[in-house]
């Protein structure tokens, strides 16, 4: 499944070709708008996929936690069912209110599906300026353990005690992932971020589970680098980085370092891997309610994520034109939302990316 996750810079332009048909069957995808401002960008990616005429049907469904039986936090069964039936699945943003008693329902679905990948590519958008003109790498995240277990009890008043869990099997896991998604992305160098020098037995039995299974991937260039290192080089030079590994908590903090080189968690995909087949792909940005029902909105990551999410099922074709129109729309500046520097609505900016060249003829995929 690594060899279909998405590679912008590697793109195929099959739409320019007149008179192709595609035999596609349609794919069903479980989508969860999330809250805030995710039923918008969620209807602006439907009208672009109707656009390009892509061979997705959606099955929506909502997501709040839930007390099961025994009291345990759960998602509504039919959320979980549709997921269990379709395996693919597109998420907007969800809010986990502060202190509310239920956890987070971002790691809620990690869990209940072992979506233990995280994958972000992080690619300079041409035409939006940021201080980076050259970011083309990808964070490859542990998803499931690390200090995000949510195992922490009381010792005394005033003492809590967070215990960071990391596993062989975890670890191993996500390195194979991380070196075959490398290997079929075409993706030189692997790079695993650690502080084992600090956290000798759990982020070493982590680093040894990369080196491990580097031994079996002899074409893939292997490092390993401190996580502070890696961030001090990050910021000076980040063509130098490739696809990088590592644990849980490193990840979230790293990803979103790397997002901010190309503009921002709004224009940045992510998509989490699971077992048995199961992937969602997510926008990861918050739910801004001081913008929701506005029509003000960016949906260029659930956009991307979706791109990301063609591809993973094997459309390439309808991924790299909804893809090219996007990117046409940013670097032409002529309709942006506000956050890409324009005054444009999530509306018009949705129609700008509809009207290029996606009611043209069908495309192989």
């Amino acid at each position: 499944m690594a060899g279909n996750a998405w590679r912008s810079t590697v793109i195929t332009t099959l739409y320019d070709k007149p008179q192709i048909i595609a035999i596609c069957a349609i794919q069903t995808v479980t989508l969860i708008p999330g809250d805030g401002i995710g039923p918008e960008i969620s209807t602006a990616v439907m009208k672009i996929f109707e656009a390009a005429k892509a061979p997705i049907q959606w099955e929506e469904r909502n997501v709040t936690a839930i007390k099961g039986p025994g009291g345990r936090w759960m998602i509504p069964p039919e959320a979980k069912e549709s997921m269990d039936k379709n395996k693919i699945g597109l998420k907007g943003p969800l809010k986990t209110p502060i202190a509310a008693g239920h956890p987070s329902m971002n790691l809620l679905l990690r869990k209940t599906f072992d979506l233990y990948a995280n994958v972000r590519p992080c690619v300079s958008i041409e035409g939006y300026k940021t201080p980076y003109t050259d970011v083309d790498l990808v964070t490859i995240r542990e998803n499931t353990e690390g200090e995000y277990s949510g195992i922490e009890h009381l010792i005394v008043d005033g003492v809590v005690q967070s215990i960071k869990l990391i596993t062989e099997e975890a670890s191993r896991r996500i390195a194979e992932y991380a070196f075959e998604y490398a290997r079929n992305n075409q993706r030189a160098s692997v790079t695993a971020v650690h502080k084992a020098n600090i956290m000798r037995m759990s982020d070493g039995l982590f680093l040894r589970k990369c080196r491990e299974v580097a031994e079996n991937y002899k074409d893939v260039k292997f490092t390993e680098m401190y996580l502070d290192t890696v961030c001090l080089n990050m910021v000076q030079d980040p063509s130098q980085f490739d696809v990088l590994v590592m644990p849980n908590l490193y990840g979230d903090i790293l990803s979103d370092l790397c997002a901010g080189l190309i503009g921002g968690l709004g224009v940045t995909p992510s998509g989490n891997i699971g077992a048995n087949g199961v992937a969602i792909f997510e926008s990861v940005h918050g739910t801004a309610p001081d913008i929701a029902g506005k029509d003000l909105a960016n949906p260029t990551a659930l956009l991307l994520s979706a791109v990301m999410m063609l591809r993973h099922i094997g459309l390439h074709g309808h991924a790299n034109k909804i893809e090219m129109a996007c990117f046409d729309t940013i670097r032409e500046k002529k309709v942006l939302t506000k956050d890409l520097g324009g005054n444009s609505k999530c509306s018009e900016f949705t129609a700008d990316i509809c009207r290029r060249r996606l009611n043209g003829n069908a495309i192989l995929s």
